[in-house]
């Protein structure tokens, strides 16, 4: 039976996404209905309190990967997006996925963690968290596969790759986990003692590098729109959703931490922390740019896609001259 949260949520964004009310009941119901709804990238001590805030900051970031490849299929076309975004998001997740997998189900991740954390021994990583993981990598993967116009045939505007500088983070980062995996296992433990460098380590490690792609993966798009002077192809949707699972993940720390009367829970994590204030910050930085800075005249929108892609062509003429 579906539950009233999964309703209320359906009713709330199906303006935001072309699909039936009941589509998104169904797809939601699971992920409410689960124990524990909120995202810890790396797993700390924590109470057993939740706020009824977790499942909606869920829900939230799980809608918010539907709107842009949504918005690429109306529009037949990738123009006014850059997929530096889709790429790195892409690789954040798939560390993301590899990190909560490790945390949910080996049994060597989790003896180790154990070991370091006696006093709470058992990882926050649930089920759901996989599940969000998994679904996160697969819509990114989608959305950045819609810049190849062999398979999708979708119109391509002046920016369709990836920037060098992603490339070079996304190559760094790849590396900084090579060298931290050989350094564990030839470390005297071979990963396998707790006590020093351990295979946890490596886990940790790939966990980091999704703090620091969320820091950075909004900034190719930012920077687009700015040169561009418009938002034009970029869903304003994504941002909406995005920003009430940013603000809902705060605070549910902050009622967490005032109910138990127990400040640990914010100072002991502060990636999750972090990472709510980041996405809050990028989200408006999109809304000033999208209402503010450039908002486009009450118009048709084909005229100002056109005239949008214009901009775009040209922007692209000049730096090629250059």
């Amino acid at each position: 039976m579906a539950s009233p949260q999964a309703i209320r949520f359906a009713k709330a964004f199906s303006r935001y996404l072309p699909l039936p009310p009941t589509l998104l009941v169904i797809s939601l119901t699971n992920i409410i209905q689960s124990p524990r709804m909120d995202l810890v990238l790396l797993p700390t001590p924590c109470s057993n309190t939740t706020s009824s805030y977790a499942p909606h900051s869920t829900a939230s970031w799980s809608l918010s990967f539907y709107p842009q490849p949504l918005l690429n299929i109306r529009r037949h076309s990738t123009t006014g997006t850059t997929p530096s975004f889709p790429f790195i998001n892409t690789l954040g997740f798939i560390s993301y996925l590899a990190s909560t997998l490790a945390f949910y189900a080996s049994p060597l991740i989790r003896h180790q963690y154990a070991m370091r954390n006696p006093s709470a021994p058992h990882p926050t990583v649930q089920f759901n968290d996989v599940v969000f993981a998994l679904h996160a990598v697969i819509l990114s993967a989608l959305t950045w596969s819609m810049f190849a116009p062999r398979i999708w045939g979708f119109e391509q505007g002046a920016a369709q790759n990836v920037g060098s500088v992603i490339w070079g983070i996304a190559i760094g980062c790849i590396l900084v986990v090579i060298v931290v995996t050989i350094f564990v296992s030839s470390s005297p433990g071979r990963g396998y003692d707790a006590e020093r460098w351990a295979w946890i380590d490596v886990i940790y490690a790939v966990s980091y590098l999704k703090l620091l792609i969320t820091v950075i993966k909004y900034i190719p798009q930012v920077y687009t729109n700015y040169r561009r002077k418009s938002t034009v192809g970029w869903s304003i949707g994504q941002i909406m959703l995005d920003l009430v699972g940013g603000v809902l993940s705060v605070v549910q720390l902050v009622i967490d931490s005032l109910l138990e009367g127990d400040w640990s829970g914010v100072t002991g994590n502060p990636v999750k922390l972090g990472l709510g204030y980041v996405s809050v910050i990028f989200d408006v930085i999109f809304i000033l740019q999208r209402y503010v800075f450039y908002r486009q005249p009450k118009r048709g929108v084909k005229e100002a896609e056109a005239e949008d892609g214009e901009r775009s062509r040209l922007l692209g003429e000049r730096e090629d001259e250059r």
